[in-house]
């Protein structure tokens, strides 16, 4: 894909105040604008301008686009570096109406997520990121401290970065995939109007024993062959305690055990599921082995006898 400078588009500096893109924007929509201009290349002119604006007018996204850099130079295709957005949680809420934008502006701010407020309305735009907790802070609750590096637009209209730091309540009982307000935390407005909020999507950080679908979490349990065979009751830990949890006889592997209401809590908590595998254990002594070898001979078992050739 192409780079597309957005200052030059609009012909202004990269330190415009964004009364001055603003300006220019107007300008320039009415110059390039189909149903005024008939040239031949006017649309393209027009829709290039729309572009640049809807970068540059929003200060999140023109913080982020101010730290991607000037035009790189050389020959072939624009491919933003690793890493060009790192240092602040830019999620690049794109317009809804951005058809016919440029591939760059779909890779760099069209990453599905969903606007939440007008820039130009004289609050600030609201804002999005993302926050990953343990499994455990859903259990329990918890306050996490959120580093972030936020647009600021100063009295003349310029935009630069503030580190800042942002405590956040996690309730208890959230879900992966849902969000945590934090009102009048987002982008900022011109003129002193009131800022946007912020919105932050929960993840979860990857956990060694469990894993979460909604409110529910599973989990592979290994049980010894005596314990699948014989059954009984095994203590199981879950982010939420130890549980005491029956077996039953003839157990096999893949088998599936619910232990309901023992998911993340709530008003309709939700259930663990236990998926069952047999682990050996290691015969590695002579006792270990005549064990195993009278089994063999006083148990006879084929586990293939189902199969068809």
């Amino acid at each position: 894909m192409d780079f597309e400078d957005y200052y030059k588009t609009l012909g202004v500096a990269r330190d415009a105040s964004q009364d001055d893109i603003r300006k220019a924007y107007r300008k320039l929509a009415r110059k390039y604008h189909p149903d005024i201009n008939k040239d031949a290349d006017a649309e393209s002119r027009f829709k290039a301008v729309n572009e640049a604006h809807e970068v540059l007018k929003d200060p999140e996204r023109r913080a982020a686009y101010d730290q991607l850099g000037a035009e790189p130079q050389g020959a072939g295709p624009f491919q933003p570096p690793p890493g060009w957005d790192s240092g602040f949680e830019f999620t690049g809420a794109g317009p809804q109406d951005s058809e016919g934008f440029s591939d760059f502006f779909e890779t760099l701010f069209r990453r599905g997520a969903t606007s939440h407020g007008d820039f130009n309305a004289g609050q600030g735009r609201d804002s999005h990121a993302r926050i990953t907790i343990d499994i455990e802070d859903s259990f329990r609750g918890a306050t996490r401290v959120l580093h972030l590096r936020m647009p600021v637009v100063d009295t003349s209209g310029q935009v630069s970065l503030e580190d800042r730091k942002i405590s956040v309540t996690i309730p208890k009982g959230i879900r992966e995939g849902q969000h945590i307000r934090l009102k009048g935390q987002g982008g900022p407005a011109v003129g002193g109007g009131q800022a946007g909020d912020l919105f932050l999507e929960v993840s979860f950080a990857a956990h060694p024993t469990y894993h979460a679908e909604g409110a529910d979490l599973y989990v592979t349990l290994p049980v010894a062959p005596w314990e699948a065979a014989l059954g009984g009751h095994v203590i199981m830990p879950t982010p939420g305690g130890k549980v005491d949890l029956r077996i039953p006889k003839n157990a096999r592997s893949g088998q599936k055990l619910r232990l309901k209401g023992k998911g993340l809590p709530g008003r309709s908590p939700g259930d663990i599921f236990a998926t069952l595998k047999i682990v050996n254990p290691d015969v590695s002594t002579d006792e270990a082995r005549a064990l195993f070898e009278r089994m063999a001979r006083e148990m006879p078992f084929d586990p293939r006898a189902q199969m068809k050739g």
